[in-house]
């Protein structure tokens, strides 16, 4: 049984596809209002649209702060409130080792992934959430908690988002609540190069026997965003399938020997 979100307001960065587009839609059919953003109108009114009722779909530059003011208030002056902040929007446009990166990718993958959920958090607080309260969820990954060949400059971003995370749920305590999700391999778009050519591999050395769906992490969002998760605030909710355990291939080996 989904929460009820009826007479909330939420808004979700990077919606066009993905973790976005699930988390809005899972939002939606919990009741909210959604405001879904991509960078470029058509996909954001496609989202919108494919959605259903009471989904707006705005452009708007994850990191361009002008962009990102104008889509915070014409949420409030369509719907009349914003309670719900999912910092989804991410990319990844440095791949290889950290010291062959050249400062224009730094810059991108910083910007995106952590400037844009500060800047967003901020002007949505200053907006609505610091005099109403509010949930922000912000989506990390698990490759925040350890280290990985090929995607250091990604995963430094997300280690500082959960950092950011548990920083920014004190700094607005108690009013408004702020969390995060940390998926594991999930099948999407920016993480196709961690599954496509490998999904049988990858799916065998995780516990639960899969890589995960956009649906998986949003229905985590959507439990963050809720009165169920009233008392939680500063945490990293894993959504990994057991990735982050390690290859459990040996011990499924191991433990079939048992049954």
């Amino acid at each position: 049984m989904l929460p009820d979100l009826h007479g909330r307001t939420a808004l979700v960065t990077g919606a066009s596809r993905g973790i976005g587009s699930a988390a809005a839609a899972a939002l939606a059919a919990a009741g909210a209002n959604v405001v879904v953003t991509s960078r470029k109108p058509d996909a954001a009114r496609a989202a919108a649209e494919a959605i259903g009722p009471n989904v707006l779909g705005i452009a708007a530059h994850a990191a361009e702060e002008d962009q990102a003011r104008a889509c915070i208030d014409t949420t409030l002056e369509h719907f009349g409130s914003l309670d719900i902040l999912v910092n989804n929007a991410g990319t990844n446009p440095a791949y290889g080792p950290l010291i062959a990166q050249d400062h224009g990718r730094f810059a991108k993958t910083m910007d995106v992934n952590l400037w844009g959920p500060i800047l967003w958090t901020g002007l949505a607080v200053r907006a609505w959430m610091g005099a109403h309260g509010g949930s922000v969820i912000n989506t990390a990954s698990i490759g925040g908690l350890g280290h990985e060949p090929g995607i250091g400059m990604y995963n430094a971003s997300k280690a500082a988002l959960i950092y950011v995370t548990g920083q920014l749920a004190l700094e607005l305590s108690p009013s408004v609540r702020v969390n995060a999700v940390a998926p594991g391999i999930v099948r999407t778009r920016l993480a196709e190069a961690l599954w496509k050519e490998h999904e049988a591999q990858v799916s065998e050395a995780t516990a639960l026997g899969r890589i995960g769906e956009p649906t998986d992490v949003a229905s985590a969002i959507v439990f963050l965003a809720s009165d169920a998760a009233s008392w939680m605030t500063g945490e990293i909710m894993t959504i990994d399938g057991g990735q982050h355990l390690g290859d459990a291939a040996p011990y499924r080996a191991f433990g079939g020997a048992l049954r």
